[in-house]
């Protein structure tokens, strides 16, 4: 491959203004071409500048140590152009060439200021001549008036037209149309591929760039190249942080009666780390559900891990139907012993679709938001307690009313905070958009819901990953619900039967009577053998007929095989053998039986009104 033209090393550089000389002095790189005392200054600057850049942990703080370092020591104007997409891993960045602009600049009193535009503006979809490509695969940094690659550079500083000027004793930078020697353009390169271009411009009352700069721009380049690339995760990382955030979040969302649900999950981007939230919905005994969502402070594989942990400690605590309160205190235990310096934040509601009301305790997490049936939106008052994680923090359960029609929204952070708005504000426009929808279509699909929400997202502000979880309270209406609390006595089986015959024929649903009666009889009869408070007995009627049965006996009954001399023993057996469906649910205080029938199809066509 021929050497790509570059400037003349015996041309002499222009003369220094006023003043140039004292910052030559004290900044190193810009001292005049040759001499061990210039040589010393460019070395002296490249150490500071490396240790600077290396300082950088993530890709901003690796960028912004290229800018101070470089400003306004090397240059008074830094224009970083990386790959969007950036690569992570073996995998080569898509294409065409796309190039997302960060950029700063000299601000006042010499402060280094972001100069970057947001949006559309800062994309680059330079035209990729093929004296460019050669000069990006070359890897060798050129000065501005290399004549063939002079279209493409205009390109990349086509925002330096717009950009703010820095302030009266920082000169306004030269004109992007003839940068000449005053612009040095450098690809980034990390171990496996282009990462973008850095192109370092000086003001026009400066000296020009001298061919010595050329290598110490190929050395902030690189340096910059190693930052950008190391806080990227590995190719085998991400793939394996992809798959370990799909695994631990909800394939899908339980179908219970009296509530909808939908749900989104977006990464803070294709480059970041996976992050720790997440969201669940848990079906508990009485039609009712557990509403979850939850964030892991950090972006990292250990913040993923933390969150699986505690996602699959909720689940179990919630089946316990424990109050929201008892499943935040457990839940801080638990991560109290997995010694981990993370804390996470969580909210946790149940809703319960018969009493039309929800429960609700909150640890450190933004609080959910109402959309009310009449279209408007609140922020529910659920006073935040401390994070989880903490430790000896007591937690509270607060009970709000929950309207048939309305819609709960529960989301993480990054839906209503950014870098450009605090969370107060995020709230306000985030109820201005449900009120929006809802002025539109009344009520609004949920899927269509979710997604509007998800438009007050700004992609360039956005560096944290976003959780949310809606449901639309359906209510059950109290016609449908029959209740009774029994004293655990031998005649209570018998009070049972006597019971559901009642509430079947209420419901046109004589022909469900004999099976129905059989195994009331059974499942109470067994509850009144080990119960020492009064045995609560429920019939709901929807799609199916389910029968409850709960007593405050923590032993869950096991289906047997009885010997043919046994008196007793087959109660569970024909309970499987009758009911569509039945299980045992251990409780804190207890436990609950129950079973569930399909209703007739010709009662499901008339429906429960006509009944």
């Amino acid at each position: 491959m021929e050497p790509h033209p570059r400037a003349d090393t015996n041309t002499a550089p222009p003369a220094q203004q006023p003043g140039e000389a004292a910052r030559q002095a004290e900044c190193g790189p810009d001292d005049a071409e040759g001499g061990p005392e210039a040589q010393s200054g460019r070395l002296r600057f490249l150490d500071r500048a490396a240790r600077r850049i290396a300082r950088g942990v993530d890709l901003d703080e690796t960028l912004r140590g290229l800018y101070e370092a470089a400003i306004p020591a090397f240059a008074d104007v830094v224009l970083v152009h990386l790959r969007e997409p950036l690569a992570a891993g073996e995998g080569l960045p898509a294409e065409p060439l796309a190039l997302r602009l960060h950029s700063f600049a000299q601000g006042p009193e010499g402060a280094v200021i972001a100069a970057s535009p947001g949006g559309a503006a800062g994309l680059v979809r330079p035209t990729v001549t093929t004296p460019f490509a050669e000069l990006l695969l070359a890897r060798q940094p050129v000065f501005g008036e290399v004549p063939e690659v002079e279209a493409v550079v205009s390109e990349l500083l086509a925002p330096v037209a717009s950009m703010p000027t820095a302030s009266a004793s920082a000169p306004a930078p030269a004109p992007a149309s003839a940068p000449g020697r005053r612009l040095i353009v450098a690809p980034l390169y990390g171990r496996r591929h282009l990462l973008g271009t850095v192109a370092l411009l000086r003001a026009a009352g400066r000296a020009a760039f001298t061919a010595d700069d050329l290598l110490v721009a190929a050395q902030l380049a690189t340096h910059t190249a190693l930052g950008v690339e190391a806080s990227m995760p590995s190719g085998h990382e991400a793939s394996a942080a992809d798959a370990l955030q799909l695994r631990m979040l909800p394939s899908s969302l339980p179908e219970t009666t009296g509530v909808r649900l939908a749900s989104r999950y977006l990464p803070a981007a294709e480059t970041s780390q996976v992050g720790g939230d997440w969201y669940d919905a848990i079906p508990l005994p009485g039609n009712r559900v557990a509403l979850v969502v939850g964030d892991v402070m950090g972006h990292s594989m250990t913040s993923a891990a933390m969150m699986g942990q505690l996602r699959t400690t909720v689940q179990t605590l919630a089946r316990l139907d424990l109050p929201p309160e008892e499943v935040l205190y457990h839940l801080d235990e638990q991560a109290q012993r997995l010694g981990s310096e993370h804390m996470a934040t969580c909210l946790y509601a149940i809703y319960d679709p018969i009493s039309q009301r929800l429960l609700v305790a909150d640890a450190g997490h933004p609080p959910p938001v109402l959309l009310h049936p009449d279209g408007s939106g609140e922020v529910l008052q659920v006073p935040p307690g401390a994070p989880i994680g903490v430790g000896g923090v007591p937690f509270e359960t607060w009970e709000l009313p929950a309207p048939t029609g309305g819609t709960l929204l529960l989301y993480t952070d990054g839906l209503v905070e950014s870098r450009h708005r605090d969370v107060w504000t995020g709230l306000d426009l985030l109820c201005g958009r449900l009120e929006a929808v809802a002025a539109r279509v009344a009520p609004p699909p949920l899927d269509m819901l979710c997604d509007a929400v998800l438009t007050l997202l700004d992609p360039d502000a956005r560096d944290d990953d976003v959780a949310l979880l809606a449901a639309r309270f359906d209510g059950f209406a109290p016609r449908n619900v029959a209740y009774w609390f029994l004293s655990p006595q031998p005649q209570t089986a018998g009070r049972a039967r006597q019971l559901t015959r009642r509430a079947l024929h209420r419901w046109g649903l004589g022909s469900m009577l004999d099976a129905t009666e059989l195994m009331v009889s059974e499942v109470v009869t067994n509850a009144v053998r080990y119960a020492s408070r009064p045995i609560a007995l429920r019939l709901l009627r929807t799609e199916v007929l389910r029968c409850e049965v709960g007593d405050d006996s923590p032993q869950v009954p096991r289906m047997r095989r009885a010997q043919a001399g046994d008196e007793g023993g087959r109660g569970l057996f024909l309970v499987d053998q009758l009911a569509e469906r039945w299980g045992a649910t251990l409780l804190s205080t207890g436990k609950v039986v129950w079973f569930e029938q399909q209703i007739p199809e010709e009662y499901r066509q008339r429906g429960p009104e006509a009944a």
